[in-house]
């Protein structure tokens, strides 16, 4: 059976897109965060992450200033807040005081996370690539910080966590279904 694909053209869409908040302060300490999918992994020795902001977000200029963020990883509880965040510019509203979230200083790095989200990465601007319409910031994770209710036997439990993911091309967000299998374990039966 042949499998024929349409083709979109030249599109930001991979599925799924993470949904991150970006944790920063501006040049008076006053706490922001933003929404970001522009984002991913990008290395692991070090280990990275990256997110692609425009210039124009207040986030773009809070990294460039103090030279850190925080990713928070947002559970399906806090869905209506993180959509919020990335509606609103931190120069406009105090998106902590509107959403009655609660800002936590980092004690890694020089930018606040949200406390109420179950997962944090505390980063240092590590690298910054000039792209086109976004710049991408690389940040070095210094540290990993997860509620207690959301560690299992194997590490982080997904279900407990609930993130949730952006689709680019329908602008929605769904939650994350069941377990599927083990990486690194589910295709041995097909070597040979």
């Amino acid at each position: 059976m042949r499998h024929m694909k349409r083709s979109l053209g030249a599109k930001t869409i991979v599925y799924p897109a993470p949904v991150f908040v970006i944790g920063t302060y501006d040049s008076t300490g006053k706490a922001n965060v933003m929404t970001a999918s522009w984002a991913g992994l990008c290395c692991s020795r070090p280990p990275c992450v990256a997110v692609a902001l425009r210039k124009a977000t207040s986030t773009y200029g809070n990294i460039v200033q103090r030279q850190a963020f925080t990713v928070s990883i947002p559970s399906e509880k806090y869905l209506k807040q993180t959509d919020y965040f990335g509606l609103v510019s931190g120069r406009d509203v105090d998106k902590f005081a509107v959403t009655g979230l609660t800002a936590a200083r980092s004690e890694i790095v020089d930018a606040p996370y949200v406390a109420e989200f179950p997962l944090v990465l505390e980063c240092r601007l590590f690298k910054t690539i000039e792209l086109g319409l976004h710049t991408q910031f690389i940040g070095e994770i210094m540290d990993v910080k997860a509620d207690e209710d959301v560690i299992g036997l194997d590490g982080l439990d997904m279900a407990k966590v609930r993130p949730f993911v952006f689709a680019p091309d329908t602008q929605f967000y769904y939650g994350i279904g069941s377990f599927a299998g083990r990486a690194f374990d589910a295709g041995r039966e097909l070597i040979r």
